[in-house]
């Protein structure tokens, strides 16, 4: 663990009155098949940002999200709802997105939780990080700002460009990689025009990270840099295999500036094959690509500097000691 940092579970917290550290809490809204995952995801970036303080996660997930019973089990006694997280003193909050089903996130079933969650959030944390659609959710709710769907996915790594010398980006180089997966944006002039500011942008995915200033500080992030190596493979393959069983009607795709020339080469021959015939030989083939194929975690460090400047601001508005960032920014990106 990168400097000494700790999460706590359950047990080893300090009873009511004698809190230690910071108080971070995971509204975990994602899928089933990704829920187990975005956990770690996060855990670890947590675990990798917290420096001296201790770092006490609690989970939570908003009952509105469709769950199967599966999911519910392996929640159950580990997750808590919107009302328990609501009584829970908590210096910091993680939101993630929910899987679209509607147009109009106003029409989503957990839309009412998700209002709910956005104006607690505003007056009852020093600051809550929006991931991804989270963060779609929030600027529609705190300013009206409606998401636009893209002409087809936003899928790969990205190199994205700082804007500025705010501290939640000081230790990010003047340009980074972090990965995007999303079929909706938020553009620049609605979130310039409403306030928020730019903390780093795109020329191909648009804006990357912003904050808007209030009583609690909000930040949001368009990508994902909690993302596994391996996360955009799992998502191609799972879209991928999706056309080839005839679930859904267009080949996703592929992931840009991730795969090697050579899998890019082989998995585009096979998208091809596809588009003419579905034979069940393809998602084999399939499987046999992506296990051949060794994502780098190139955005890693850059993930990790960004956790760690944001616990260290949650930090410093709390009051609670850290220790000073001695290392250099993360090296520059090898990036075009």
């Amino acid at each position: 663990m990168a400097d000494g940092g700790a999460l706590l579970s359950d047990h080893q917290r300090p009873p009511q009155g004698r809190r230690r550290g910071l108080e971070i809490g995971l509204v975990n809204n994602m899928p089933d098949a990704a829920l187990a995952a975005t956990e770690r995801q996060f855990a670890g970036l947590l675990q990798a940002g917290a420096g001296d303080v201790k770092v006490n996660l609690r989970l939570f997930s908003l009952p509105g999200v469709p769950r199967s019973e599966a999911a519910r089990a392996a929640m159950a006694g580990r997750y808590q709802g919107l009302d328990a997280l609501m009584s829970t003193p908590l210096d910091g909050l993680i939101v993630t997105g929910a899987e679209p089903r509607a147009a109009d996130m106003r029409a989503e079933p957990y839309w009412d939780e998700t209002a709910r969650l956005v104006d607690w959030a505003g007056a009852n944390t020093l600051s809550t990080y929006w991931s991804c659609l989270a963060a779609h959710a929030a600027v529609l709710r705190l300013d009206g700002i409606e998401r636009r769907p893209l002409t087809q996915k936003c899928s790969g790594v990205f190199a994205c460009d700082r804007t500025g010398d705010d501290p939640l980006t000081a230790l990010l180089p003047t340009r980074f990689l972090t990965p995007h997966s999303r079929r909706n944006t938020v553009v620049a002039s609605d979130l310039i025009d409403h306030g928020y500011e730019l903390l780093s942008t795109s020329e191909r995915v648009g804006p990357d990270l912003f904050v808007r200033r209030g009583k609690s500080l909000f930040l949001f992030a368009q990508g994902h840099p909690e993302y596994d190596a391996n996360s955009l493979l799992l998502e191609y393959c799972r879209d991928a295999a999706r056309f080839l069983r005839g679930e859904q009607p267009t080949m996703p795709g592929l992931p840009q500036g991730y795969f090697d020339p050579a899998t890019e080469a082989t998995l585009g021959a096979l998208a091809a094959e596809a588009e003419h015939t579905r034979a069940r030989a393809l998602l084999t083939r399939l499987g046999q690509i992506a296990r051949a194929f060794t994502p780098p975690h190139v955005w890693r460090p850059h993930a990790e500097a960004l956790m760690r400047a944001w616990l260290r601001q949650i930090a410093q508005m709390k009051g609670a000691s850290m220790r000073p960032i001695r290392q250099a920014p993360v090296r520059q990106a090898a990036v075009s």
